[in-house]
């Protein structure tokens, strides 16, 4: 089986932004999801937590100023160059490391780790297990993991082969389908803006509740929960899938 396509730079760049910036325009949105994750973590002030995938630093700046001592990884330099400067503006102090998340470089070092907005398997499922295996070797002993994606169970019933995107007259187009055969949506996307087109692919595996509860016990958790985005237990209704997962 083909290594699922990647393109992180064509992906995660200033044109995601442009176009995903008028969803939490005011800020309350990652307000709300910082809440919610500090009630399902039970994270206290002090504790070390590790954002991975942290983007431009939106949650991981927000957990700082609420005195988690935070370190924020991802593999995107221009994300990190924001996430420094929103860190700067807030006046809080915010480790953030450049690297592939299925190369963590550390032991026992973080009390709760964070994976948030489906920036979770985009890789082939060896490669994916290898993030959920550095993840347990991260955490301390007791520590906790929350994943933050879609729902499968309401993605699949309102499923769309195009959805798009459009912003001042540019648009982001998505032509995907989901392949049954490796649980993984395929997409290509094409961005137009200020009178130019650009394309990129990629692909990111899909998971039900049962398969990705099954994958971090395997990792080594030693139990799983999944929640809805309002941390109610999870619905068929609901459209985002949280789990939590727990360290003996």
């Amino acid at each position: 089986m083909s290594e699922p396509v990647f393109d992180t730079e064509g992906l995660f760049d200033d044109d995601y932004l442009y176009f995903y910036a008028p969803r939490d325009a005011a800020g309350s949105l990652s307000d709300a999801e910082t809440d919610l994750i500090w009630h399902l973590l039970g994270i206290e002030p002090g504790m070390a937590v590790l954002d991975l995938a942290c983007g431009h630093g939106r949650i991981a700046n927000r957990l700082a100023a609420r005195g988690a001592q935070v370190t924020g990884l991802d593999v995107t330099p221009r994300f990190l160059e924001l996430a420094h400067e929103d860190a700067a503006a807030r006046g809080v102090d915010v480790e953030y490391v450049q690297r592939d998340m299925r190369e963590l470089p550390w032991t026992a070092r973080f009390d709760r780790v964070i994976n948030w907005f489906t920036a979770f398997g985009y890789f082939d499922d060896a490669g994916n297990r290898r993030v959920l295996a550095g993840v347990t070797r991260a955490l301390k002993p007791g520590g906790r993991l929350a994943i933050e994606l879609n729902n499968y169970v309401a993605i699949m019933r309102s499923y769309l082969p195009t959805t798009v995107m459009e912003r001042d007259g540019n648009l982001l187009v998505d032509r995907h389908h989901f392949d049954p055969l490796t649980g993984r949506n395929v997409a290509e996307r094409t961005i137009v803006r200020d009178g130019s087109v650009r394309r990129t692919q990629y692909e990111v595996r899909m998971f039900t509740y049962p398969e990705l509860r099954d994958w971090l016990l395997e990792a080594g958790f030693a139990t799983v929960d999944g929640y809805g985005e309002d941390g109610e237990p999870l619905t068929p209704q609901h459209r985002r899938m949280i789990v939590v997962a727990k360290l003996e």
